[in-house]
């Protein structure tokens, strides 16, 4: 059974070599050797990683001429935010209560100081 899309891109994702990568590739279109360059793991060490992000479709490879550049596909970035959407407004949700909480707290501190003195 292969995994769901969400869940091959959070694998993909959990590699820190494989963010660098995207995270040059959201500056434009790159050449495998241009995705090595600045890592010291060897081509074929850097298209395993370029085979797991497009198997999770987070890049695609164009041909132009001899050249097979790799581009972003925002895609499965997207469905990740939509996913982390619901986590985030629940977490904003929790912090707003503590936050009226802890002022009531603070105007009951106040009040009780005002009464003692």
């Amino acid at each position: 059974m292969a995994p769901d899309p969400l869940s091959e891109t959070l694998s993909a994702l959990a590699d820190p070599t494989r963010r660098a990568i995207l995270a040059r590739l959201a500056q434009g279109e790159a050449t495998v050797n241009e995705l090595a360059s600045p890592f010291s793991m060897s081509l074929p060490a850097i298209s395993k990683h370029l085979k797991v992000l497009e198997r999770a479709k987070l890049i695609s490879r164009g041909r132009h001429a001899q050249w097979r550049p790799c581009r972003l596909e925002p895609e499965p970035l997207q469905a990740v935010d939509s996913w982390l959407a619901d986590y985030r407004k629940l977490w904003e949700d929790r912090l707003e209560r503590l936050d009226t909480y802890l002022a009531t707290l603070q105007d009951k501190r106040t009040q009780e100081g005002d009464i003692n003195d």
